[in-house]
C-alpha cells in the first residue's frame, strides 16, 4: 500500500481527538491511519505549552513543507526523453502540445510544467530553446472609437449567419483575414481557418487591392480539401469585392462587427501563430507561395488540445 502524508485537515482532526482524550489506537481507527503514523506525527510536533506538551498544527505543517523542500528525487526523465522533447520544440510545438500528444500515444509521460523548467534550465545555460516558444502579446483593449475604415453598405453581418455555424459541428465554415508585414510595403498574406477542424490555409498576395485579395481567396477556397459553405471576414476594405468571391466559389460571406476580433477567434489565433514566422514590420515582398504552404503545413501538423491532441491533418484524413 502506497504511503501518503497526513493532510492539514487530518492534523486538525488529531487536535480534536486529543481534546476528547482518545488514545493512539482509537485515533488511528477513526482516521483510517496506522497507529505508528499517528505516533510519529505526535512525536515530531509536540511543543511546550502552559499545561505541558501540546500538538501544534502550524508547526507540523511547517516541518512537513520543509521536508518537502529538502527532499530531492532523482531525475524522472532520461537524456533520450529530453532529446525527443527538444526535437518537438524545434518543430515549434508548444510544451502543452508535446505533453498531451506524447501522453496520448503512451510514448512519454511528462508535464508541460516540466518542459518549461527544462527550457528555463537551457536558457540559463546559454541555450536558445526559448526562441522556439510562441511570442506573447499584451491583451488588446476591446473598446474603440468610431470605425475609420471605408464602409460598405448592405454587406451581410455575422448576426445573419446561421446559428449552427457557431457549434463547429459541420465542416465548411471558414474565418478569414489578412496579415501584413512592413507597413510601407504592399505585400501581405491571406489567411483562412476552417472552424470545425482548425485547418489553416495561407495565400500570398502582392498587394491589398480588391482584385488581388479576391484572386487569393478564390484559389484558397477552391483548393481547400474540405467543403466550402460560409466565410466570415474582417471589415477591411480589401474584402469589399466579396460578391465576386461568392459567385466564383458558391460560398456565403458574412462580416464580423468592427473591432470584434473574438467573432473570428480561430482566425485571430492562427494569425498570432503566423507572427512567429513573419513578425510585424518584416518584409513579405520576397515571400513565395511555397513558403506559405510550408508554414501552413507546420500549423496543420501540430496537435490541438481541443481535439484531444490530434492535428487538423489527422482530423481530415
Amino acid at each position: 500500500m502506497t504511503y501518503r502524508q497526513l493532510t492539514q485537515d487530518e492534523r486538525y482532526m488529531i487536535v480534536q481527538l486529543r481534546r476528547q482524550r482518545c488514545g493512539l489506537s482509537e485515533m488511528a481507527r477513526l482516521m483510517g491511519r496506522a497507529r505508528s503514523t499517528i505516533w510519529r506525527e505526535l512525536k515530531r510536533n509536540m511543543v511546550p505549552t502552559r499545561h505541558g506538551l501540546g500538538y501544534c498544527v502550524s508547526r507540523a505543517q511547517e516541518q512537513r513543507n520543509g521536508r518537502l523542500r529538502r527532499s530531492r528525487r532523482g531525475p524522472q526523465h532520461s537524456a533520450e526523453d529530453y532529446a525527443l522533447v527538444r526535437r518537438l520544440l524545434m518543430e515549434q510545438w508548444s510544451p502543452e502540445q508535446i505533453s498531451g500528444t506524447l501522453g496520448r500515444l503512451n510514448e512519454l509521460q511528462i508535464s508541460h510544467q516540466t518542459i518549461y523548467r527544462y527550457i528555463r534550465r537551457d536558457w540559463r545555460a546559454g541555450g536558445v530553446l526559448w526562441q522556439e516558444l510562441r511570442r506573447r502579446y499584451k491583451r488588446r483593449k476591446r473598446h474603440y472609437g468610431l470605425e475609420k475604415r471605408g464602409r460598405l453598405q448592405g454587406k451581410p453581418m455575422i448576426e445573419a449567419r446561421p446559428e449552427h455555424v457557431e457549434t463547429r459541428q459541420e465542416l465548411g465554415h471558414y474565418e478569414g483575414d489578412t496579415v501584413h508585414g512592413a507597413s510601407w510595403q504592399k505585400a501581405c498574406v491571406v489567411t483562412l481557418v476552417e472552424r470545425a477542424t482548425g485547418l489553416v490555409l495561407v495565400g500570398k498576395s502582392r498587394d491589398k487591392t480588391v482584385k488581388s485579395i479576391n484572386k487569393v481567396l478564390i484559389r484558397l477556397l477552391e483548393e481547400s480539401p474540405l467543403p466550402v459553405r460560409t466565410l466570415t471576414l474582417d471589415n477591411g476594405t480589401e474584402f469589399h469585392g466579396y460578391r465576386a468571391v461568392e459567385e466564383a466559389t458558391g460560398v456565403q460571406i458574412y462580416f464580423a462587427q468592427p473591432h470584434h476580433p473574438w467573432q473570428r477567434g480561430s482566425n485571430e489565433n492562427a494569425n498570432g501563430l503566423l507572427r512567429q514566422y513573419w513578425p510585424k514590420r518584416a518584409s513579405m515582398v520576397k515571400l513565395s507561395q511555397r513558403q506559405c504552404d510550408q508554414v501552413a503545413h507546420k500549423l496543420n501538423s501540430r496537435p490541438r488540445k481541443r481535439y484531444g491532441y490530434l492535428s487538423p491533418l489527422q482530423l481530415i484524413t
